[in-house]
Formats: structure tokens, sequence, C-alpha cells
């Protein structure tokens, strides 16, 4: 289904323009509306989920609960999209009708719904009946869309007995590339973690465990906190005074690799939107944050203000960047983002092969840059949040192979809370999803994480 959508080049779902009073005046129909849309946009361009649920929300004119309504949908829908779509496929013996407008993702934010959300059925087929209405090419299908909803509904018990392949709400591509490098075992290990929901660790300045206790979070071995409820961020003790931010336990290794002194130059390239930047300040660094993104240093420099941490800010291409050498360097590359699609499921759904490819091309470059703007004797961290070997271990192996002047320091187990199985057998760091676990699946886990340390000789 998700082809299918992608290839039906036609605009994307619109907030009600119709004038029908019903049709924009039923509870909860925007919301669905919104999920739609987003649905629809992100499968048929391929864009990034969150971006398009920021810039598509504004439209809707949501208030708070069913701003989260609509984005409780869409993430569903992204993290169980293949049994989603196995589900609404084995009930169409004819597929999906072509020329239906936006058939496909009403039918994937209500079957979302009425599988794995705890909406009432009738609320999810009615209003997405609502909704095919709307459009002239879905209006023809009412009857067929209806018809379907209802059977999920009816089967729905079945249809959860029988997804039991883990890789079923997994793309092709990144099974067989998980496989190949972990193994059916992990690789099935890491498509079922990622049908969970995420958990939620924050970083502090300080006193780890007085914090842990004043926001009852569980304290992890690395020094990360991680909540046991899910609320809002803000409203949270210490967020106004700048005690801690929000930061995946995994993304918080590199900086400790780093190993940062007090009054140490540092660079953070490709920075924001700026954790490790903090991670750094924090720990008393002189931090050059480097992106060549001037909106996501915005975010970057907001997020030091609320923080009371400073570092120098340079909007540029890493790449072409000049300047005196760092006594460390922190390089977060680009990458293809599969070790966070836990956390961002539409990632599954939006990369390739060929995206992964060229990204590789790019992380090459910036190792070249971050090498030059390391001292003799300096240090120098590459990471990525990609589960994919191109991206790390490759990528690392030959850089060393044509830098004799550089040199891996492996990293030793007490560096990282004494979790051994997050070292691989040259020294480097592989978390993968499905470590760390706690007594529940959304304590447990972290993002899939590659990282070296590589020493100037």
């Amino acid at each position: 289904m998700a082809k299918a959508i992608k290839d039906d080049h036609r605009k994307p779902a619109q907030p009600d323009e119709s004038g029908d009073a019903e049709g924009a005046t039923a509870p909860g129909l925007p919301a669905r509306k919104l999920a739609a849309a987003v649905i629809d946009e992100v499968l048929r361009a391929g864009l990034a989920l969150d971006d398009t649920h920021e810039r598509l929300a504004p439209s809707f004119g949501l208030d708070a609960a069913d701003a989260a309504l609509a984005r409780a949908i869409t993430i569903t829908a992204f993290r169980r999209l293949g049994t989603i779509q196995e589900a609404i496929n084995a009930r169409l013996e004819r597929g999906s009708p072509r020329n239906s407008g936006p058939f496909e993702p009403i039918m994937v934010a209500a079957a979302a719904q009425i599988l794995f959300l705890d909406v009432p059925d009738h609320a999810a087929v009615d209003l997405a009946i609502r909704h095919l209405h709307e459009d002239a090419r879905s209006s023809r299908y009412v009857s067929l869309g209806n018809a379907l909803l209802r059977r999920l509904a009816r089967e729905r018990e079945a249809i959860l007995a029988e997804a039991v392949d883990p890789f079923l709400d997994t793309p092709e591509w990144l099974t067989e590339s998980w496989m190949e490098s972990y193994g059916e075992g992990t690789a099935a290990a890491i498509a079922r973690s990622h049908r969970d929901e995420p958990p939620l660790d924050i970083s502090v300045k300080d006193d780890a465990e007085g914090w842990a206790d004043k926001l009852d979070g569980l304290l992890l071995p690395t020094g990360s906190i991680r909540l046991r409820e899910r609320q809002g961020i803000s409203s949270l003790p210490g967020f106004d005074e700048g005690a801690w931010w929000v930061q995946d336990a995994a993304a918080a290794l590199p900086v400790r690799l780093l190993a940062p002194k007090a009054g140490e130059r540092i660079a953070d390239l490709c920075a924001a939107p700026g954790g490790k930047t903090a991670q750094l300040a924090a720990l008393g660094a002189q931090v050059t944050a480097v992106d060549r993104s001037g909106p996501r240093l915005r975010r970057l420099r907001a997020n030091l203000e609320r923080l009371g941490l400073t570092a120098e800010i340079v909007t540029k291409d890493a790449t072409l960047w000049e300047t005196e050498p760092f006594d460390a360097v922190l390089l977060d590359a680009p990458c293809s983002a599969t070790g966070t699609i836990r956390r961002h499921p539409d990632v599954a759904w939006t990369k390739s092969p060929e995206d992964r490819d060229k990204l590789v091309a790019l992380q090459a470059r910036l190792l070249e840059a971050a090498a030059r703007l390391t001292r003799p004797g300096g240090r120098l961290v590459y990471c990525t949040c990609s589960l994919e070997p191109q991206e790390g271990e490759a990528q690392i192996e030959a850089f060393l192979a044509g830098h004799p002047d550089f040199a891996r320091k492996p990293i030793e187990a007490a560096e990282i809370g004494g979790l051994s199985e997050a070292i691989d057998r040259n020294g480097d760091l592989r978390t993968l999803p499905h470590q760390l676990r706690n007594e529940t699946p959304r304590l447990s886990g972290w993002s899939g994480f590659y990282a070296s340390r590589l020493i100037r000789l």
C-alpha cells in the first residue's frame, strides 16, 4: 500500500472547505483529517513525519487533545504499517481502488485506531466515512470503506493474533540488511522492539540521583534518567530552571567517550539540535557548535539559553570550515537514522538503500574535515544513529586505512555503565534497540547508535 500511495500523484488532503457544516463540526473529525493528510504526504513524498505534522497542523485548528490524538494516530500507523497494510489488502478482493483520492490514507488512519488505539470502533468508522464523503474521488467508495473498516473491527483479535512475524512491520531492505549484519535472531529482536512505545530519557547537568528521585525516574547505569511516566515535559520540575534536557540515553554516550575536560577547546560538528553541545558545555568545555542549518541552530541557541549554558555557534558546512585545530572533535554525522525507528517509525518507510549510500559519501567527507580539525594528540569521536554498518563500522575501517596518523582507542565497559553488550569486537560502541532491558517494554531499550573513538598520533 505504501507504494500505491506514493505513485498516486495528487494534492494532499486539506482542511474541509466544502461548507458542509455537519462534516466540518463533527467532533474528532479534524484530528482524523490531519492524521490522514500527514500519512498521505509522508508516504507520497518521503517527508519526515514530525516536520509534516508541524507544518500541516495549524491549518486544522485543533485543540491540544485533538492534536495529540492526530499525532498518536500517525505514529501508530507508521509503527504498525506492515500489519495494517496486510490486514487491509487481505480484505480487498480487487485491491485498493485506483483514482480514489484520499481513500488509502483514510483507511490506514482508521485501521490504526481500530487495531491499536483505545478509540471506540464506531467513532473510527463513522468519522472515516464522513471523511470519505468530502472528496468526490473517495466518496464513490464509501460502501467499500465502510465494509472494510467494520470487518477489521470484527476480526481485530484474529488479525493481531496472526501478526507474529517480527519483520511484518519492517521494509524488506532493512530486514535483509539487519539479518546480514547481526544475524536473524538479533534482527528479529530489533524489529520486535520497534513495535513498542519508546522510552523518554533526560540528561542532567549534575546530581543525577537527586533528579531521578524528584522526577520519579529510573537512573540508568550510563547516567541518564528514564522517566517512568509520560507527561508534559515543560511542566516537570527543573525544566524552567534549565536543570536537564531530553536526550536518548544512547545519544548521550558519545560525549562520555570523548571525556571532555574543563577548559578544553572542543568542536561539535553537525551539532543541532544541541543535546551533545549541552553535555560538553555542562562539563566546562569551550564548545564551538557547527551546523549548516540556520533554523536548526536557532533551536540549539534557544535550548542553551534555557539551560544557562554557552557555546560559540557557527553556521557553516563543516566540510568547508577552516580554523585552528581543537583538543577534541565530536562528529555526529547525518545518517539514515535507522537506529531511531522506534522513536521515528516513519524512517523505516521513507528511507531507502540509495538514501543511505548518498549519506555514506557525505559522512566520509565530514570525517576528513573532522580529522583536519583534530590537533596531534587530540581525540575524535565519530558517531551515527544508524544500524547500517556502511554508516558506522565500514566508514571507520575505510578512514583508518587511509589515515595512519589516527588510531582507535577502544571503549571500556566501565565508561558506559558496565554495559559490555554495547561494545563490539573492535572496541567501538554499537547500541541496539533491544538492549538495556528493564521491568517493562516502555522502560527498556534505546536507540541504535554507533561510535568510534580515535586518537590523532
